[in-house]
């Protein structure tokens, strides 16, 4: 009796437009921020030029890895019998993984199979437990491939790993590094890209699978407390740890003394106005991922919290480095983590973000996005000027057209055709949300882009997709936050006039991009 795959969630969504000019397929294993285990943060990314090629695919975080796959795979595996020959053969029928030959009768089995030799590298934005427990989980299962996998991240969070995790005290040194199994191995990325590799606009970018490059560059996600040490005169970071002076002992190999003291804290209870010497600022990443057939990318981020707050504010930098690409149209989506709804205080975000704060980051993007687009229209000018000014005779020409008052009004963000079907808006009279009270939006923290002028008819971020991942569950009854946080985001950008499109997919969800 052939098995078919049940309904429900883990839909293979596309655009509005088609999936033949996507370049991207995105897979949400894990939409969620916790406290639930089995939906943390986990997505999968491929080029759709691949076509589910061997080491085709690249995961970024894995708090849900092997089990999130095969749960899609349960629902739409199909087990089809040759009544001549007996023989049993599996099909995807439908779902994100759909066109996908899989070898195996089992969903388990075909997870395995996707992770040993689909998923060529795992990119780690932070090493923070929901970010990394399902790496860890799954390791063992790449003893059945030929080579070791690749984990790729910055190097503080590869020394966490080591440290924290692959230390043969927490979990087995399943590296190759300092004697362990050599299961994985560890691809340290520099900080804003190595600029040593790559050319054009894919310089300092990394391969990390087939048709995928990358480059990371940190941001802050909080800050924790660090202990005085009396020899060096210094605080440094409470890592709970001290190294060993034993020679047998290497480095990575470090023995827990005490976490008593240990504590997560929120900047906003110490405020920002320099640095303390007591806090360290926690370090958490954003990839860029470029497609090499088409050069468009997304960006991706671990757990960020905003500038606005930080002990360290590095958000400015991402959104330097992204405002020319959605100016010139490369960068098509940005998936990034909104955890609370604008009821949560900023003393309680702890290195998260909430709307509020989310479109204050995007406002800051979209001033700068503006700033390119005045820019790439003055150089533009500037060309044809200096090509009429060549060729004398030729009718100058007006860089100005006469618009109509109605087309000077801002365009409301536009909204494609029900790209998530699971995330779908609510009615506008369900999920009208109460203004937030003044003393969670400081006039000081408010920010605002350039009003339209008669050239700017579309607003700066028009056509740029924004994915919510890392929502925190209530596990109550009543309305989901996500809902919520999509119903609040929406209304604060047609205020900002953003122009921005929000989707909050859930976990099973495929993206075409």
């Amino acid at each position: 009796m052939p098995r078919r795959a049940a309904e429900g969630g883990g839909k293979a969504v596309q655009r509005a437009s088609s999936r033949g000019d996507s370049a991207f397929q995105v897979i949400i294993l894990g939409s969620s921020g916790g406290p639930c285990e089995d939906d943390v943060t986990g997505l999968l990314v491929r080029s759709t030029a691949t076509n589910w090629n061997k080491n085709s695919v690249v995961a970024v975080d894995a708090g849900i890895l092997m089990s999130g796959i095969g749960r899609i795979l349960e629902r739409y595996t199909t087990i089809e019998r040759d009544e001549k020959t007996k023989i049993e053969r599996p099909t995807i029928s439908g779902g994100p993984f759909v066109g996908l030959d899989i070898p195996n009768l089992t969903a388990r089995a075909n997870a395995a199979y996707i992770f040993r030799e689909i998923i060529a590298s795992i990119l780690v934005t932070h090493p923070h437990l929901d970010h990394v427990s399902g790496l860890a989980m799954n390791t063992p299962a790449v003893e059945f491939q030929s080579g070791p996998k690749t984990v790729t991240a910055l190097p503080s969070a590869i020394a966490a790993l080591k440290n924290h995790v692959f230390n043969d005290i927490t979990w087995p040194n399943l590296s190759d590094e300092d004697g362990g199994a050599g299961m994985i191995t560890y691809q340290r990325l520099v900080d804003g890209g190595n600029m040593r590799l790559g050319r054009g606009e894919g310089k300092g970018y990394v391969k990390v699978c087939e048709g995928l490059v990358t480059k990371c560059m940190a941001v802050s996600h909080g800050s924790c407390k660090q202990r005085y040490n009396p020899e060096t005169g210094k605080h440094h970071r409470a890592e709970s740890t001290v190294f060993t002076t034993e020679s047998v002992l290497l480095p990575s190999r470090r023995v827990s003394i005490d976490a008593s003291e240990l504590r997560t804290f929120s900047p906003a209870q110490y405020g920002n106005s320099g640095k303390d010497a007591a806090l360290a600022t926690v370090e958490s990443s954003a990839f860029f991922i470029r497609d090499q057939l088409t050069g468009a990318e997304v960006i991706i981020f671990g757990d960020v919290e905003p500038d606005s707050i930080s002990l360290e504010p590095r958000n400015a930098g991402v959104w330097e480095a992204a405002a020319p690409k959605i100016a010139s149209g490369s960068l098509r989506a940005i998936f990034i983590e909104c955890s609370y709804s604008d009821s949560v205080e900023d003393g309680s975000l702890y290195g998260h973000l909430c709307p509020r704060h989310l479109i204050l980051e995007l406002s800051a993007l979209a001033s700068k996005v503006l700033g390119c687009q005045k820019r790439r229209k003055e150089s533009s000018e500037s060309r044809k000027r200096k090509r009429r000014e060549s060729a004398p005779g030729l009718p100058s020409e007006s860089t100005e057209q006469p618009l109509s008052p109605k087309s000077l009004r801002p365009r409301k963000p536009s909204r494609s055709e029900a790209e998530i079907a699971t995330s779908r808006p609510a009615k506008q009279d369900e999920t009208k949300v109460q203004a937030q009270p003044a003393s969670l939006e400081p006039e000081s923290e408010r920010m605002s882009i350039e009003q339209p002028s008669p050239v700017d008819q579309v607003p700066p971020l028009h056509g740029l997709r924004i994915y919510i991942i890392h929502v925190k569950e209530s596990l109550m009854d009543g309305a989901s936050p996500r809902e919520q946080i999509l119903a609040e985001l929406r209304e604060r950008a047609e205020e900002a006039w953003l122009g921005c499109e929000f989707y909050a997919p859930s976990s099973g969800d495929g993206v075409f991009i």
